[in-house]
């Protein structure tokens, strides 16, 4: 008994410990989006920005869509040049020095750094089960990969994931991870016996209210669960052109990350890491925030029996476009990649002057990058005026640094909803220009001449497919599902699999 007295007694004061060290813990800051790029901009002493243009091409402010004026900076950085003037020659060379290079401006100065300190992630399963997609039985597992919070409990991430894989395929299967909302394509529902059981006890519990008690007696036979009927037709969905194809795919939530706004750097993965308080200049942004939290949902694929961990690709379309982009250049397990419509701080030139500028990214959507590119598009600062002109890196770069991977530059058309403001010469450059690195390390590249100045796009609909860089306009609207076939005939061509 005594000893029992004891190891109780011993609990509570661990755990008021436990509560006292937590009480001493900041709590997280409150900031609106203008007071945290407030902040920011007094760090790097930057007085005021310059504002960005208008997506209305009726509006004083409007972007600028006139070819002839879309390149003040028309000289990128050289891909195969390092920084002492030497030019880059062998694959070894690349990756011990010029990829080196590359990605430390890509860190500091556009997307920011992983910090040391990010905790643990683990993975549990909520639910998984055996579904149907249309004909095709699957097996569908919704899971939560829990950070350890327990240096900073005030702030609790949870990331939410969805995997489905065919149910009767012959061995684990490549996998295509997508930026996106989960959910079980097509939960099971209860039997009819079971739902019955269900109504009766949701007619019983809403009866104690006697106005719908009133209600409920009027309809007797009226079910308050009804069961869900699966629909059909109509085009099919990515999610049900995968699983066709023999492929499966996971869906992974940004918002359960870090959240799409300015006003969330001190909360999610970011404000866990930092205790809740602001980031540094060259701390990560929510694009390479995102771009972690998909490295961590590849740790469980790599994990999973049914999924084929050596050809998982990562996905993603406009903002998660450019996630998708940043994972797979930072993140080598990744074996491929479907870049839709990714736009500026994606696959477009920061160094075009078309459509969606820099001065975009410095204002609405500076929490994507790291506060240091907030710098390039400051109007007044402690260094003067400063452009994207001194900016070190461009996309072509965060492009090759994909190399030899399988890359797939995604875009749609602007008659069909796919903007002009995207800038899909601009992306289409950036990709021409890092084919020289993909030559580099012995795979092909988009099979055109390297010169982005001269080189125009494919007519819409006319694929560049043969290489290990594709590149690929359909006819639709701001999604990237009408790739989705192209893409997994290309991707499993050139893996040498057979559907």
């Amino acid at each position: 008994m005594k000893q029992f007295n004891l190891t109780w007694f011993l609990i509570l004061i661990a755990t008021a410990l436990f509560a006292q060290g937590t009480a001493q813990l900041p709590k997280p800051r409150t900031l609106t989006a203008e007071q945290d790029r407030k902040q920011m901009m007094d760090q790097l002493g930057v007085k005021s920005l310059r504002p960005g243009p208008s997506g209305d091409e009726k509006a004083p402010n409007h972007a600028n869509y006139d070819e002839s004026l879309a390149n003040p900076y028309p000289e990128l950085p050289d891909v195969l040049t390092l920084k002492n003037g030497k030019k880059v020659t062998t694959a070894d060379m690349w990756w011990k020095q010029r990829r080196p290079e590359i990605a430390e401006d890509i860190e500091r100065e556009v997307y920011g750094r992983l910090p040391k300190n990010i905790p643990k992630v683990t993975w549990t399963q909520s639910v998984v089960e055996r579904e149907f997609m249309g004909f095709t039985p699957v097996i569908a597992k919704e899971l939560i990969g829990h950070v350890d919070n327990s240096a900073y409990p005030h702030i609790s991430v949870d990331i939410s994931m969805t995997v489905v894989v065919p149910a009767n395929a012959k061995g684990p299967v490549p996998v295509l991870m997508m930026f996106g909302r989960t959910g079980l394509p097509n939960p099971v529902q209860p039997n009819n016996d079971d739902m019955k059981v269900l109504n009766a006890a949701m007619r019983k519990l809403l009866s104690q209210d006697t106005a719908v008690k009133r209600i409920l007696e009027k309809y007797p036979a009226y079910s308050v669960l009804p069961r869900l009927v699966p629909t059909f037709g109509g085009e099919p969905t990515r999610e049900q052109q995968l699983i066709q194809a023999g492929w499966g795919y996971a869906l992974i939530d940004p918002a359960t990350i870090q959240a799409d706004n300015g006003a969330g750097l001190t909360r999610g993965i970011i404000g866990l890491v930092n205790k809740g308080q602001t980031r540094k200049p060259d701390d990560w942004g929510a694009l390479r925030a995102w771009a972690w939290g998909a490295a961590r949902g590849l740790d469980y694929l790599e994990t999973d029996s049914l999924v084929d961990s050596e050809h998982v690709g990562i996905e993603g379309v406009s903002r998660y476009g450019k996630a998708a982009l940043v994972t797979l250049a930072f993140e080598q397990r990744f074996a491929m990649g479907l870049i839709g419509s990714s736009g500026k701080g994606g696959a477009t030139l920061h160094r075009r002057n078309f459509g969606e500028a820099v001065e975009s990214l410095t204002g609405g959507g500076y929490y994507w990058m790291a506060g240091n590119y907030i710098k390039y598009g400051a109007a007044e600062s402690k260094n003067g005026s400063q452009n994207v002109g001194s900016l070190p890196v461009d996309s072509h770069e965060l492009i090759a640094m994909c190399a030899p991977r399988l890359t797939f530059i995604s875009y749609g058309i602007p008659e069909k909803g796919d903007a002009k403001w995207l800038d899909q010469q601009g992306s289409y450059m950036a990709t021409i220009a890092a084919g020289t690195v993909f030559k580099l390390l012995g795979v092909k590249d988009l099979g055109v001449s390297n010169d982005y100045k001269t080189e125009k796009m494919p007519p819409v609909n006319t694929g560049l497919l043969d290489g290990e860089l594709a590149w690929r306009q359909h006819d639709g609207g701001h999604t990237d599902a009408p790739n989705i076939r192209h893409f997994v005939d290309w991707a499993d061509k050139k893996m040498g699999r057979k559907p």
